[in-house]
């Protein structure tokens, strides 16, 4: 699969299949994306891989923090109020996701924070992973996560396999640390969800749309007049 394949194929997948990820295919998966352009070559980011019997734990203990809100996140990764037109975006896609992919209407927030509580089982996928970076190159570092994670999940497409990018994890990062072992030194990013993709899951009817070029991308050319003071 080449890169133009790979970048219209990648989706959210919010439905994974039990079907085991071999562990050379992971590895495989994360040596590309270790190929990511970063600060100087700095290379600031850390991957904890968790399957098996460590992902059940993990899951645990999640929920658990989750079921009697145990808060605790290393940085807020979004505002308290969103300003437009972020906030249309984002309840264009609540109205997707719940409403026309599971059918859960706006105001049952029970069945709709049944559906986030998933997220810490990463979504029934075989594989989670926890990206973190060093806290001292500070917030280039995020740049650097960002870019390596892109890559994670493209290569992970060329693989056949799903992913998920998950903010929704650091919100209890401290029971990420407790089992992970994850040092304060160390800047808890996100979370992903790798696997299979259950192709029959309600969540697949959900489809985001995309900004045209011209909304987002602004062509400056040599023939521009500088107006400068």
């Amino acid at each position: 699969m080449d890169v133009v394949e790979a970048l219209a194929r990648r989706r959210s997948c919010r439905g994974f299949l039990p079907t085991a990820v071999p562990g050379e295919v992971v590895e495989r998966v994360l040596a590309l994306a270790s190929r990511s352009a970063s600060n100087s070559n700095s290379q600031p980011w850390q991957v904890h891989v968790v399957t098996g019997a460590a992902k059940r734990r993990l899951t645990e203990d999640l929920l658990a923090a989750y079921d009697t809100d145990q808060r605790d996140r290393d940085y807020d990764y979004q505002p308290r109020e969103w300003p437009e037109p972020f906030r249309g975006r984002r309840r264009d896609f609540g109205d997707r996701l719940y409403g026309e992919a599971l059918g859960i209407a706006r105001a049952d927030a029970e069945r709709r924070l049944a559906h986030h509580r998933r997220n810490y089982d990463f979504f029934g996928a075989p594989v989670g992973m926890i990206l973190t970076v060093s806290r001292r190159p500070r917030q280039g570092a995020l740049v650097d996560a960002g870019l390596f994670l892109q890559a994670l999940m493209l290569a992970a497409t060329a693989e056949g396999l799903d992913t998920c990018a998950q903010a929704s994890l650091i919100d209890f990062s401290a029971v990420l640390r407790r089992n992970l072992r994850i040092p304060d030194e160390q800047l808890i990013v996100c979370g992903l969800s790798l696997g299979h993709g259950d192709r029959d899951h309600l969540t697949t009817r959900c489809r985001t749309a995309r900004l045209p070029v011209p909304a987002f991308a602004t062509f400056h050319d040599a023939e521009d007049e500088y107006c400068g003071a």
